[in-house]
């Protein structure tokens, strides 16, 4: 391994970023394709940036080149990441839509109507913490959402950006999100541990955010919202995963408890057929394929720039601009948001910044809780706010398809929960005062 700082190892991760975001900017903005940036083929643009990275450095034989990804990728933490990728996407696949539709719809059975986008907020939270994906959720709960919002008076903006926040916060704490799955792995610690440092960053923006949520609806003239059928037997599997992961079982035992009483619930209650749960489990993890050949790719491109000396390079420009243990976070933080500001993809964006960040937090003396935290936290923020991401973009074609037009400039002021999840972990990382870790 080359240890010498050396910026042009860097290169690979330049290409990603240019082709990525220019492609992603010339579909979205210039084309107005739907969706654009997730037209964007990204397996093959990590599989030209890995060319890149392979033609560099040509005094190393392209054999010893292989040898360096294969380590990369048959890191211990690379392999659990991907089985835990796909158990993980079983899970969802057996659950499915139903489940959250009647935690959403139970809740709003008996909460004022007054309050109606705080229920959306609080549902979208309990939902992405139980089923590990943000999109999913935005998915499920955004045609309630405009549906409360036709009803209630409260604007679509206003609902979308409840269900967006709180979306972001289960994303941001669940035990089968692959952004904690991703970044626990990456850091080398304990999910349960992430969850502790995690939670009381999240917990007073979550809070913050409810009051604000709650001022805000007090001065809105409501109607009835409308409600819709719910079972909660089919609440059971996310309820069992979420006490499972927070008393600390073991995740590939939490998701194998979700699983069995997902199956088990969803043929008693006749909600769907062996047959359909079978291609339901087949299709949540081919919902995991693109996300896992992902982490490979980006496994083998860090191995590469990690011997040339890329990393060593980017470590020294952040010790020059950030100094001491409070600064070394914030660079964590800002490396991993740079990341997905570029990406659009909050997993993606910590995967490629795992490597670096797993330095940084041995030259600061970053605990791995923290770090995997810091990974996690930022890159939620980044993801919830920008308008190109798929969070935003699914939200807004939902809201377009049921004949709402409504732009993301239009939400983002109401994303309340990520602006205070930046505020609660600036707050943390220069205010707080720490307690000794391990």
């Amino acid at each position: 391994m080359d240890n010498k700082p050396n910026y042009k190892a860097l290169l690979p991760i330049g290409v990603f970023l240019v082709l990525y975001l220019g492609l992603g900017i010339l579909f979205e903005y210039v084309l107005k394709i739907s969706m654009g940036f997730y037209n964007i083929p990204i397996v093959v643009i990590f599989l030209i940036a890995l060319l890149v990275a392979c033609l560099q450095n040509p005094k190393v034989k392209l054999d010893e080149k292989f040898d360096f990804m294969a380590k990369g990728v048959g890191d211990k933490n690379i392999v659990i990441m991907i089985l835990i990728f796909m158990v993980a996407g079983v899970f969802v696949g057996v659950v499915g839509r139903s489940s959250a539709e009647s935690v959403a719809y139970f809740m709003l059975s008996f909460i004022p109507p007054q309050f109606a986008v705080l229920v959306l907020f609080v549902v979208s939270a309990f939902v992405s913490l139980a089923m590990g994906t943000s999109v999913g959720t935005i998915t499920l709960i955004s045609p309630i959402a405009v549906a409360v919002a036709a009803s209630s008076g409260f604007t679509v903006p206003v609902c979308l950006g409840a269900v967006v926040g709180g979306s972001m916060f289960g994303d941001n704490l669940s035990f089968i999100s692959d952004t904690t799955i991703a970044a626990c792995n990456g850091q080398g610690c304990q999910m349960k541990d992430k969850f502790k440092a995690n939670f009381w960053i999240a917990l007073p923006a979550a809070i913050v955010t409810m009051i604000i949520i709650t001022i805000i609806s007090l001065n809105v003239e409501v109607g009835e919202p409308i409600i819709g059928d719910y079972n909660l037997l089919k609440i059971l599997p996310y309820i069992l995963v979420l006490i499972g992961g927070i008393i600390g079982i073991n995740v590939f035992v939490v998701l194998l408890i979700g699983i069995v009483s997902g199956t088990i619930i969803m043929l008693a209650t006749g909600s769907t057929a062996p047959t359909a749960l079978l291609s339901s489990m087949d299709a949540g993890v081919s919902g995991m394929f693109e996300t896992t050949i992902v982490a490979i790719l980006v496994a083998a491109i860090c191995a590469l720039i990690e011997n040339y000396g890329g990393f060593a390079a980017l470590l020294s420009l952040i010790k020059k601009l950030f100094k001491g243990k409070k600064g070394g976070q914030l660079g964590m933080g800002l490396l991993v948001g740079a990341m997905d500001i570029a990406t659009a993809n909050n997993t993606v964006a910590i995967v490629m910044a795992n490597p670096i960040a797993k330095e940084m937090a041995q030259d600061y003396g970053i605990s791995p809780k923290k770090a995997a935290s810091i990974l996690d936290t930022f890159s939620c923020v980044f993801q919830g706010i920008i308008p190109y991401g798929a969070q935003m973009l699914v939200a807004l074609s939902v809201a377009q398809g049921l004949g709402h037009n409504v732009s993301a400039f239009q939400v983002i002021p109401n994303l309340i929960y990520p602006f205070m999840l930046l505020l609660s972990s600036l707050v943390f990382i220069f205010l707080v005062k720490e307690k000794s870790e391990n």
